[in-house]
């Protein structure tokens, strides 16, 4: 299992659109892929609401974990 964190810093935080994208591209990996805020989690591949500030850690765990967890950090640091 691989994993990174993120602290969001887009100033609507992981609203619809952005949310509509990571689904889209989670749903594209053969790995799960799941989303940690605090106590919660939710797999990636359905919509998320993080507010801005808020630390998340993704977890990817599968045989395409590597690129998986590439691509999604680029993704988190381009859009979020």
């Amino acid at each position: 299992m691989k994993e990174f964190k993120y602290v969001v810093t887009d100033p609507e935080g992981i609203h619809a659109r952005p949310a509509g994208i990571l689904v889209k591209q989670a749903a594209g990996y053969k790995s799960a892929v799941t989303i940690v805020k605090g106590e919660k989690s939710a797999d990636a591949k359905r919509i998320f609401g993080v507010k801005t500030g808020e630390e998340v850690t993704i977890k990817v765990d599968g045989e395409d974990e590597e690129t998986a967890t590439a691509e999604l950090e680029a993704f988190f640091k381009e859009n979020l």
